[in-house]
């Protein structure tokens, strides 16, 4: 349908506001700077001290309040509701919930089933058919569905949103891409299996979970790696392995625990990838759902000298000591500490706050639950100075206004494709260190204008979110694809879109996080603009 040029002015008019708004608003932190206020709130503060600490909350350990989550936190006080988040265990997924995500497809496939699954589709379409092809491009496109649409469906409607929160911090420190080879079909299992049950417990449990997955070990190429002068056997398949790989081994010490500046040299980067050798995937070998091996045969089995230890050589022993070390070590207390102050409190966190965090990672051995306690209790933490330092990620942006509109999501694919077109498609994300959460990486005109595309659509209820479709869009197709797909799709059927959205709705979910100054804004401009303006107002984008 073609758009009216009243539509388009409108759009256009409200791109122009929103940007110049942004770009010359009121001063904040600079590039996400942590400015010094007040200190923590006080014992008699008063209850609009108490509805922004709410909302602020809701806006670092949440993607964002929804009206009843903020009616919530009112109620059972700030305090009750963090430790609630910080043991999910101790509470129930309700039960639409647990009904939509029961229904996604390979959402609880095994490692074996899944590997098994993608030799027989290759073996297949080796034949060069249409229709073999099509059963591999289908078996990508369920399993990457899968693996989407519970992540998403869970960081809406999930009463445990700390632990959502955390998936995707912990998801993008140990980052592995969808589109790289086994990764297609292996990335649902690798957050539900890797991530997702550790993501509030100890760093050590994490660090091995992720070190032993055949997503980990293929995405960053350790299970090709063989001690130098290994020859496969006889017979073996062209492609074999065939030498030290340290691909993984420089990404564990540098981006995984110790940090770019942990101490460590390339001599270091050499000796862990050989005490690294022989970790693999080996399905016809492995037992149980995991396909991860230990292939003694492949394992440079010399002694190594590594962070100032002499190593000797004792097979698998050896790569889980050295997890023991890096899990263990202040220079990794350190790096995790001034990423995850970074993530909750600035871009660039108090130095003082960071050592705190980092001092408390070791005292506690790791202790993830622990270190983010320390974190929320902090006076940095709880500052009004540090509410909407925060400039949020595509991702969070999407989320946090489907909750703040409390739409009702059944169809994922409008927020996939709108990540992508924000740059950062969901598990797209093609280097080990994962996207950034800074406000230089995301603020700009063009990823601005495109946010307040996304918003006039979701206002206006141009979104087909009500129901599941178009399940046959690639998870890792490129955004201009991705659209020009969905384009070619029959209109969806009206009941699949939700209804619009009103702004007095919105303001009263955002309270203290929307200013006056916007307030006011809306309040003047058209009716039918007032919540879009509201979702691409400069306040919203932070958090």
């Amino acid at each position: 349908m073609t758009k009216s040029p009243v539509m388009i002015d409108r759009r256009a008019l409200l791109c122009t506001t929103v940007l110049g708004w942004l770009m010359a608003g009121p001063a904040r932190a600079a590039s996400g700077d942590f400015v010094a206020a007040a200190g923590p709130l006080a014992p008699g503060a008063t209850p609009s001290d108490t509805r922004a600490e709410a909302l602020h909350l809701l806006n670092r350990l949440a993607y964002g309040p929804t009206a009843d989550e903020f009616e919530r936190v009112m109620r059972i006080g700030a305090e009750r509701w963090v430790d609630e988040q910080l043991h999910p265990e101790r509470v129930a997924l309700p039960e639409p919930l647990g009904r939509q995500l029961a229904t996604l497809a390979a959402s609880d496939e095994s490692q074996r089933t899944l590997l098994a699954s993608l030799r027989e589709a290759q073996a297949a379409a080796r034949d060069g058919s249409e229709s073999s092809k099509a059963r591999l491009r289908e078996l990508f496109q369920r399993v990457g569905y899968g693996a989407a649409g519970a992540r998403l469906l869970r960081a809406v409607a999930s009463p445990c949103q700390l632990e959502e929160v955390m998936v995707d911090f912990w998801f993008n420190h140990f980052n592995v891409f969808i589109g790289k080879g086994l990764c297609r079909v292996l990335v649902g299992s690798y957050e539900r299996e890797a991530i997702r049950p550790h993501v509030l417990g100890h760093f050590r449990d994490l660090l091995g979970a992720t070190a032993h997955h055949p997503a980990m070990l293929f995405y960053l190429d350790n299970w090709l790696s063989v001690a130098p002068g290994w020859q496969p056997p006889r017979g073996a398949r062209a492609g074999a392995p065939s030498g030290l790989n340290e691909n993984y081994a420089r990404e564990l010490m540098e981006l995984h625990t110790l940090g770019v500046d942990g101490g460590y040299t390339q001599a270091d980067v050499t000796a862990l990838a050989r005490m690294l050798t022989g970790w693999t995937i080996e399905p016809r070998r492995s037992r149980g759902d995991s396909v991860f091996w230990f292939d003694a045969g492949r394992h440079d089995d010399g002694d190594k000298r590594w962070l100032g230890h002499t190593v000797r050589g004792s097979g698998q022993a050896e790569g889980e000591w050295a997890l023991d070390v890096l899990a263990a070590h202040p220079a990794t207390a350190r790096h995790l500490a001034l990423q995850l102050a970074q993530y909750f409190v600035a871009d660039r966190p108090p130095p003082a706050l960071v050592a705190r965090v980092a001092q408390r990672f070791l005292a506690s051995g790791g202790d993830i639950r622990a270190v983010l306690a320390t974190l929320f209790a902090s006076p940095e933490f709880r500052a009004p100075g540090a509410r909407g330092a925060k400039f949020k990620t595509p991702y969070q942006y999407v989320l946090s206004a489907v909750r703040a509109g409390g739409v009702p999501l059944g169809n994922v694919r409008p927020l996939l494709g709108t990540m992508a077109q924000l740059g950062m498609p969901l598990y797209g994300c093609l280097t080990p260190d994962g996207y950034k959460n800074t406000e230089q990486a995301w603020l700009n005109p063009d990823a601005i204008t495109r946010r307040v595309n996304f918003a006039t659509a979701l206002a206006a209820g141009r979104l087909p979110l009500a129901r599941p479709a178009y399940d046959d869009v690639p998870l890792a197709m490129p955004a201009q694809a991705m659209m020009a797909s969905s384009a070619m799709r029959p209109a969806p059927e009206p009941g699949w879109f939700t209804p619009p959205l009103a702004a007095d709705a919105l303001l009263d979910t955002l309270g203290e996080s929307i200013s006056e100054r916007t307030r006011a804004m809306v309040a003047e401009s058209d009716p039918p603009l007032r919540a879009a303006l509201v979702l691409g107002s400069p306040d919203f984008m932070r958090r």
